[in-house]
């Protein structure tokens, strides 16, 4: 391989690096004592045996715990059947309410399999205006952007999961990102 060809492709993976590391770090923002009309969980995979993966547990922890603190009076749960059921709400559902949040304060959108889709369903469900998305802290730079063009105001903030899903979630979210905006959809 002849330098210069080696010098970008190690300065391409240096810069993917970066931006997915950047992605990742912006991602976590405070939100106390700010309030919503709802709080919206962006969807992730269920496992196997119908329980939420860990990533999607995370996400729920948070928006269950931010609910609690009362930062908005609505859980949307978002996310249809991947390779596995139930739907991804439907278990986000079930987790959400062991952890303390009432089924009247709970909202499953059920059908959707993209970013874009839990934006433009979830509006669907809800006459909200303002909401606070949760997904992965990788993610949230995208999914805020994504659900901004569906509610009148949308913001976002990160869970955090284990490292190697996180460090592979970043690097892929980097060409997502590249995606959406080549698309117009950011």
């Amino acid at each position: 391989m002849k330098k210069p060809l080696l010098l970008t492709l190690l300065l391409t993976l240096l810069l993917w690096g970066l931006a997915a590391l950047v992605l990742d770090a912006t991602g976590h923002r405070d939100v106390s004592g700010q309030t919503y009309d709802a709080i919206i969980v962006a969807g992730c995979r269920v496992m196997p045996d119908g329980t939420p993966s860990d990533a999607l547990a995370d996400r729920v922890t948070l928006a269950a715990q931010l609910w609690h603190d009362g930062v908005a009076p609505t859980l949307i749960l978002t996310g249809g059947v991947g390779v596995y059921p139930p739907a991804e709400a439907v278990a986000a559902a079930e987790l959400a309410a062991a952890l303390g949040v009432p089924h009247a304060a709970i909202i499953r959108e059920d059908a959707s399999t993209s970013t874009e889709e839990n934006a433009r369903l979830a509006s669907a469900h809800t006459a909200a205006a303002s909401v606070l998305v949760i997904s992965d802290s990788y993610h949230v730079f995208r999914a805020r952007r994504v659900f901004a063009r569906h509610f009148d105001a949308a913001e976002g903030t990160g869970s955090t999961t284990h490292p190697w899903p996180r460090v592979k979630g970043a690097l892929r979210e980097v060409a997502a990102v590249g995606w959406y905006a080549a698309r117009g959809r950011l």
